[in-house]
């Protein structure tokens, strides 16, 4: 039975192109603003019901697509679908609006941040290579950014440590579950692959959404944040998200064997 836990290298060995760039860009200016967009959804929501409603808009969304619902996807991939579920969307979906309850907006996407640190660990890990030199130095100098943000509220010993420690292991997650969608996403393409992570994500998120539910008050502002929350975020950021690995590789440039 092929292994759940395993990734494959890029097909891009070389520099990034510009649409590789152009991709990150993307990513990087729907991610940012998901933390302010989530921010508004907890003002009236409860963190469970912001999770849930966040992955029923993305599931319909992507289901909509005609691409989506021709593609087959074969039985011996379904497990690893299911863990990219719980990795890449029920555990950091929820992980970040707990979080957000004791970090403002802008501390989470910095933290979010370091999802490209804690991707390319894992791919050194599980492809037992390493990083270029230079990406090796950009990863140190990352992971002393991760220490210095979470280092005041950590010292402290308040629930901003609760908070930052949530948002790191949401971010560290992405980082594991990128690297085992990059053999599916270059089998089935992003858009089937994430679509069938999201829609298995949704029971796995169902009790603690119901739960957050009864606890929340309707609110249009929240209601329509966490909506778009969920189409712009989980639905356009996690296809550019799950194209991009696939063509540059979870740790970009020259790779040194171990």
């Amino acid at each position: 039975m092929t292994r759940l836990i395993q990734t494959s290298h890029g097909t891009n060995t070389g520099a990034f192109t510009p649409i590789d760039w152009a991709m990150f860009g993307a990513l990087g200016l729907i991610w940012g603003s998901s933390f302010l967009l989530m921010a508004i959804g907890l003002d009236a929501f409860h963190p469970g019901f912001v999770a849930l409603l966040r992955i029923v808009a993305a599931a319909v969304f992507l289901w909509s697509l005609p691409q989506v619902r021709r593609t087959r996807v074969d039985r011996e991939d379904i497990g690893r679908i299911a863990l990219i579920g719980l990795t890449w969307v029920a555990g950091p979906f929820t992980l970040f609006p707990l979080a957000q309850q004791w970090i403002s907006s802008g501390t989470a996407g910095l933290i979010n941040g370091t999802t490209p640190i804690f991707t390319a660990i894992v791919a050194s890990v599980l492809l037992r290579t390493l990083p270029g030199r230079l990406q090796r130095v950009g990863l140190v100098l990352g992971l002393a950014g991760v220490v210095l943000i979470a280092w005041p509220s950590i010292n402290a010993g308040s629930n901003q440590a609760l908070g930052i420690l949530l948002a790191l292991l949401a971010a560290a997650s992405y980082g594991l579950s990128i690297n085992l969608s990059v053999p599916l996403n270059q089998k089935y393409g992003s858009l089937a692959t994430m679509s069938r992570v999201i829609w298995t994500a949704l029971p796995m998120v169902l009790p603690f959404g119901i739960y957050g539910l009864t606890r929340s008050e309707f609110a249009v502002p929240s209601f329509l944040a966490t909506t778009v929350l969920g189409v712009v975020g989980p639905g356009l950021a996690f296809i550019l998200a799950a194209r991009i690995p696939p063509s540059v590789g979870g740790t970009p440039g020259p790779l040194q064997h171990t």
